[in-house]
């Protein structure tokens, strides 16, 4: 065979001829470190004295083993050469048998497959007490431990990881993977793959390749040996000299590899020569029939010298551990019997026989071999020393046993979810954006999803509705399917299908295809594949589809994420790493724009401890325990994403009904900050008023009344002298409580249709009745802070009159419908079924019924349900968008609600030298000890409370928002607000700022 020195020998001097440049050597493609290249580039491997060397040999580990080496038999010696397969999912008859081997063979290692950590704990300590030599451990954990084992982690796959441009992530991967397998005792990850995946139908790379590109490929692969190394354990590179262009699982019969030596040299060879340079301990060698590489017909490079010693060791000069396969697989054990194909795996160069079937026969036939003159002591003192010193740099000459208490926690650490978003928000990939179509901006549109695969989808669906409302339609015929489609103008696809199929290349359906085309023809199609990239390989008309998104699996972050990603919560990163038929190219991917809207991840990757925000849910059961509330719900989002977001307890105290992050609640007070307050800042903007504008000038029918002179500041700041209340209702209702015929019927009337409840309806003029009394109250005698509601009815008329429009109108036209608030809304039972709204009390003193769905505040109710200061129903997620955009200053979805300068008015506490704590409308931390907050967040935070048991605040200075839902006034609301006394709310905002990291 023609040497490969020689050929890169002359490429170096032909280079120098065309370049006149020496300097050529060891140069690396810049294209190659961004991730992505032209699979053209030549690479200059480094001499052997320039590599990286992560385990340097030393002084003691030479001594150590010498001596072992010393000590050792010969067929203790050929004991060294075998790693076996074990399981610790099997019985007492397997784990005897590995025992055998392990005592009477002293066999160098095992590798262990299916299983569990804590089992495969009390084996690994087993075994390695019964053997002379401390034991290698090996696993495929190409994924993690996951690959194997359960109740572990389970990584991106490699294609997946193959999508993303920042290396560090990868190495991050490597990193954990680590830690891991060092916690379980385990000290070779047999990773990574180094396979070019050039071949869709690869039927055992697929997934397992990081892509198509050789340089993509490398790039990924050392960073992760990188991240797996630097913590002392081993990895592997495989499957050597390449397996990406196969069309058969060796598993089951030996693959063919046609491929020109020109060409495996360029392709199949590069990740190796890179990886040798890098530091690569050790390599696998695959079952395959490359006649390139061996003429004898139908051999196995796993078994061939030419391949093992000539072109790996002697060639390509690696001189680290090299494995075969495992020799049980049919690409090896259909050309020879155990034992058999054990020896000619050794005379061929391996070091290690993995998965040897047959040790005794195997040690027999060695033995003979040696004997016959066909191995020397040269050759077996090689591969045992070589054993011998990786053992030394694994630490087994201290050995110690894996420790079996906490192994679950410690091999789940909660860093690896942080890590998990990381990857999923840089590999998931656009490669169609035609007319901008993503991340979707217009949340006013209607919107359709529709789904395809046979694996769930729940978290993108439930993702993609707490952006805006998205409707889930299916009909399996497509004629009846495009009538329910009619209405919708956007049409999200989404192609499940299951990770636990990694090995099979899952394909659209022709009826799939012939939907997709459909609905493509008609409406505007974003599909989402939650598979691998050539899952969709079938499609031949991407022209009629306006995004194609690439989420690579179908997990519950990479569903999130993905649906993040359509709304612009985060922008898309991804590049692909293999093709698409002939339409998307490997290395294709189209960075999306990013909106400031609500995203979703882990505490600790917005600088928060999820350990302390854990202390929540005690506080939330205190609460439940003591009859402070039924349930609530409660979220903490923090630099733009939300980290918290959980529901605790029942709608009611009998249980029968769960809370959901989706039911809604009578948020109260918090009306005036997320309805009314909203447009009176978008009329300040407007320059329609300014802080000295008078109630008079506002409106006239104030004019000649004691309230004519109150300022829009002092309005808004609770400093006119107003009264905190009137109890409007009891002038309706005789001395037995019962509401008086005078103002109410049964049923809607001419007349009567201001609805209160179920069946009681306020005559239409009482609302005037409601004005005159607040215009004719008398002020209180002291200009102090005094909490009005009378602020926001004021409020409400004063909108209404400017605007034209009543102010649920208002809200909805100018706030909700941008912001994807779609769960917000006076009077909800038009929408929303009565079983998604949770009551707030059992009313006995003037509607004599439950309230649910109605509003709870009596004012508001008799204003229909539309109050200034009262009447919103929403939950936590919805109230978090708009506090998101208080927090960024009027903006959100990168659209513009009123001006920062317009914010900073109304968030400025103008009396506070006065003992005012207020803003304009909004609520500000307490000037003492008593107040809406824990005392512990800045001056510059603002938020309101409400009386049924709310609060909504956000703080600029640590970029956190903190929602609180409850219905803590069921079932009575003038019970002793217990919730309020214990300071429930106040003390769930001090663990929030208690969990801050970065401070």
């Amino acid at each position: 065979m023609k040497s490969f020195l020689f050929r890169i020998g002359l490429f170096i001097a032909l280079l120098f001829l065309v370049t006149n440049c020496s300097s050529t050597k060891n140069k690396k493609s810049s294209l190659g470190k961004a991730g992505f290249a032209e699979d053209e580039e030549i690479y200059i491997p480094h001499l052997k004295s320039e590599r990286k060397n992560f385990f340097p040999e030393t002084y003691s580990e030479n001594k150590w083993v010498d001596s072992v080496y010393n000590q050792l038999t010969f067929k203790e010696k050929v004991g060294q050469l075998f790693m076996v397969a074990a399981y610790s999912n099997k019985d007492t008859i397997h784990t005897n048998a590995i025992e055998k081997l392990v005592c009477d063979y002293t066999i160098g290692g095992v590798i262990f497959f299916q299983g569990g950590p804590k089992r495969q704990a009390r084996l690994t300590n087993r075994y390695q007490s019964l053997s002379k030599v401390p034991l290698f451990i090996g696993i495929d954990a190409e994924w993690g431990l996951s690959m194997r084992l359960d109740s572990t982690f389970r990584y991106p796959f490699n294609m997946t990881l193959g999508a993303i441009k920042d290396l560090k992530l990868v190495e991050k991967v490597g990193v954990s993977m680590a830690k891991e397998s060092k916690r379980l005792g385990v000290h070779f990850n047999f990773a990574p793959v180094l396979d070019i995946n050039t071949n869709p139908k690869n039927p055992i790379i697929g997934y397992r390749s990081f892509g198509e590109s050789k340089v993509n490929v490398t790039e990924h692969a050392i960073a992760l040996m990188n991240g797996v190394q630097s913590q002392g354990i081993f990895s592997t590179g495989k499957h050597f000299p390449g397996h990406g262009d196969t069309s058969t699982d060796s598993h089951h019969a030996l693959p063919v590899v046609n491929a020109s030596l020109d060409h495996i040299e360029k392709i199949e060879l590069y990740p190796y020569k890179r990886m040798f340079d890098e530091g690569l301990v050790s390599v696998m060698v695959a079952h395959l029939n490359v006649p390139s590489l061996e003429p004898r017909e139908g051999y196995p490079t796993s078994i061939s010298q030419p391949v093992v010693t000539n072109l790996l060791k002697n060639e390509m000069g690696f001189d680290g551990l090299i494995f075969t396969d495992a020799l049980n697989m049919k690409g090896a054990s259909n050309f020879k019997k155990p034992g058999e194909i054990d020896l000619e795996a050794f005379l061929a160069g391996n070091d290690i026989l993995l998965f040897a079937e047959n040790v005794p026969f195997a040690v027999e036939k060695i033995s003979l071999a040696y004997k016959d003159g066909l191995i020397t002591d040269s050759r077996l003192e090689e591969s045992v020393k070589k054993i011998l010193h990786y053992k030394f740099k694994a630490g087994l000459n201290n050995y110690k046993p894996v420790e079996g208490i906490n192994i679950y926690n410690d091999l789940n650490p909660k860093s690896n979810l942080d890590l998990q978003y990381q990857l999923y928000e840089n590999a998931v990939t656009v490669v169609k954006n035609q007319d901008a179509i993503l991340p979707i901006k217009n949340l006013n549109q209607k919107i359709a999803y529709f789904k395809m695969g046979d694996d769930i989808n729940t978290t993108f669906v439930n993702t993609l509705k707490k952006y805006t409302e998205v409707t889930e339609v299916f009909d399996a015929n497509i004629d009846t399917l495009m009538i329910k489609l009619m209405d919708f103008e956007t049409v999200i696809i989404g192609y499940h299908k299951s990770d636990k199929s990694w090995w099979k290349n899952p394909e659209l359906t022709e009826n799939e295809l012939q939907l997709i085309d459909r609905i493509a023809t008609q409406k505007k199609v974003i599909i989402d594949c939650f598979a691998k990239p050539y899952s969709l390989s079938k499609i031949s008309n991407f022209d009629a589809i306006e995004g194609v998104v690439v989420s690579y699996q179908n997990g519950t972050i990479a569903q999130e994420v993905s649906a993040e990603l359509l709304f612009g919560a985060i922008d898309a990163k991804g590049k692909l790493p293999v093709s698409i038929n002939e339409t998307f190219k490997a290395g294709d991917g189209i960075a999306t724009e990013k909106l400031n809207r609500l995203g979703f991840t882990t505490p600790e990757n917005v600088g928060m401890s999820s350990e302390k925000l854990n202390q929540i849910e005690k506080l939330a059961q205190k609460a439940i325990d003591g009859k402070m509330a039924p349930g609530m719900q409660i979220l903490v989002a923090r630099k733009g994403k939300v980290i918290y977001q959980k529901s605790f307890g029942s709608h009611t105290y009998d249980n029968t009904t769960k809370v959901k992050n989706t039911d809604l609640y009578d948020v109260a007070s918090i009306t005036k900050m997320v309805a009314t307050l909203p447009n009176v800042m978008q009329v300040y903007d407007k320059k329609k008023v300014n802080l000295e504008t008078t109630l008079g000038e506002m409106l006239s029918i104030f004019k000649g009344s004691n309230k004519e002179q109150i300022t829009f500041k002092e309005l808004l700041s609770h400093y006119g002298r107003m009264q905190a209340w009137i109890p409007f209702y009891k002038a309706t209702v005789d001395s037995a409580k019962i509401p008086m015929d005078k103002y109410y019927r049964k049923v809607s009337t001419e007349g009567f249709t201001k609805q209160v409840s179920d069946s009681l309806f306020l005559r239409d003029d009482y609302h005037d009745t409601i004005i005159k009394k607040i215009i004719n109250s008398p002020l209180i005698d002291k200009k102090e802070y005094r909490y009005s509601d009378f602020t926001f009815i004021i409020l409400k008329q004063y909108l209404e009159k400017i605007t034209g429009k009543p102010l649920d109108e208002l809200a909805y036209d100018n706030f909700y419908k941008t912001l994807g608030m779609n769960n917000t809304l006076f009077n909800p039972l038009k929408k929303f079924d009565k079983k998604e709204i949770v009551p707030t009390e059992i009313d006995n003193y003037f509607r004599h019924d439950t309230i649910q769905g109605y509003v709870h505040d009596m004012e508001a109710a008799m204003e229909n349900g539309v109050g200034g200061h009262a009447g919103i129903f929403s939950n936590a997620m919805d109230v978090a968008k708009i506090m998101q955009m208080y927090l960024k200053k009027g903006n959100y979805g990168n659209q513009t609600y009123f001006s920062e300068a317009t914010f900073n008015d109304f968030n400025t506490c103008w009396y506070c030298t006065d003992g005012n704590r207020r803003g304009l409308g909004f609520d500000k931390p307490q000037l003492g000890n008593a107040g809406p907050t824990c005392g512990c967040v800045s001056m510059s935070s603002f938020g309101h409370t409400g009386f049924t048991g709310t609060i909504a605040w956000a703080d600029p200075a640590s970029e956190i928002v903190y929602i609180f839902l409850s219905n803590r006034t069921y079932p009575d609301s003038n019970l002793p607000n217990k919730l309020s006394k214990e300071n429930i709310r106040e003390d769930i905002q001090k663990v929030i700022q208690d969990a801050i990291l970065d401070k």
